[in-house]
């Protein structure tokens, strides 16, 4: 891609995101993702109603009187946005493909945590990692990292998380949000994802394009493998078309399993969604969830 063409690319990213950036989603960020981090406070008596798991079981003995540890929450957040730039999210496909879709998630994504005065840093990856970008604040630091992602030519094909997630495991030791986006085409170790979302706030972002959830019917067709170079035959008659929408809908409802036995949250979404809509709507439904869970 010629700098001429990243630079209109870059314009037409920053003019579809302005509006719901600055009209419906920071409030929602906001108030979806506060910041994670904690500062010592003060220690106090136990009062009823206090969470037991906050006493301090030293001061308690030294004083024979139950104390509590006071903690106030950082109001900056760091965000690290890790996306897939394997082959299969770069392919092209009839009308908007996985990776335009991708490069406005991370458009909306990025500006609105700058909005919100958030420090923002971005994992590239295949199944190596293929840029790192360290979190920094700031306007031109986002369109700094969206010309990254719209520049990049990955070294390899394959796709493979693995590698980013242990890469951010040692780039960041305190917590942050961790914004994965992918089309998710692959069996994910659970493992690896439960170490992430241990010490980190994950988010897991599927981007399908709609003929891998319906099939377009066309009998037998040739079919490459664009991370491989493999070429199958497969069968795309109303038989073959409903055995490729099971075997696509087993390997979502995993996925969902993985993420839901890591707690971490997990939001499903088409190249033909209204993005900035259904980001609103995840953090809204977040936002209920944890209130739900804390009590308001």
């Amino acid at each position: 891609m010629s700098p001429l063409d990243l630079d209109q690319r870059l314009r037409q990213l920053q003019l579809r995101t302005r509006y719901p950036v600055e009209h419906l989603l920071t409030g929602e960020y906001r108030s979806a993702f506060k910041g994670r981090g904690l500062d010592f406070d003060e220690i106090r008596p136990y009062y009823p109603g206090d969470e037991v798991r906050t006493i301090d079981w030293n001061v308690t003995a030294r004083t024979g009187r139950p104390h509590i540890r006071r903690y106030v929450e950082e109001r900056e957040l760091v965000v690290w946005l890790v996306v897939d730039a394997s082959a299969s999210c770069r392919i092209a496909a009839p009308g908007r493909t996985k990776w335009d879709a991708m490069h406005e998630l991370a458009a909306l994504l990025t500006l609105s945590a700058t909005h919100n005065h958030d420090r923002v840093g971005m994992i590239l990856w295949s199944d190596q990692v293929e840029q790192i970008l360290p979190p920094r604040k700031g306007r031109q630091h986002a369109l700094r990292l969206l010309a990254d992602l719209l520049a990049i030519q990955p070294r390899r094909l394959g796709s493979d998380p693995a590698p980013a997630l242990e890469a951010l495991l040692h780039l960041s030791r305190r917590r942050v949000l961790v914004l994965l986006l992918s089309d998710f085409l692959f069996d994910i170790d659970r493992e690896r994802l439960g170490a992430a979302a241990f010490r980190h706030d994950l988010v897991g972002i599927a981007v399908n394009h709609p003929s891998e959830i319906d099939p377009p019917p066309c009998g037998l067709a040739a079919v490459r493998d664009a991370e491989t170079g493999e070429t199958l035959v497969a069968d795309l008659g109303p038989s073959g078309r409903t055995a490729c929408q099971s075997a696509f809908g087993a390997q979502r409802a995993r996925l969902r399993d993985d993420f839901t036995a890591v707690r971490a949250d997990f939001l499903e979404l088409d190249t033909h969604s209204d993005c900035a809509e259904q980001l609103a709507r995840f953090f809204r439904h977040r936002l209920r969830r944890t209130a739900d869970e804390t009590g308001g």
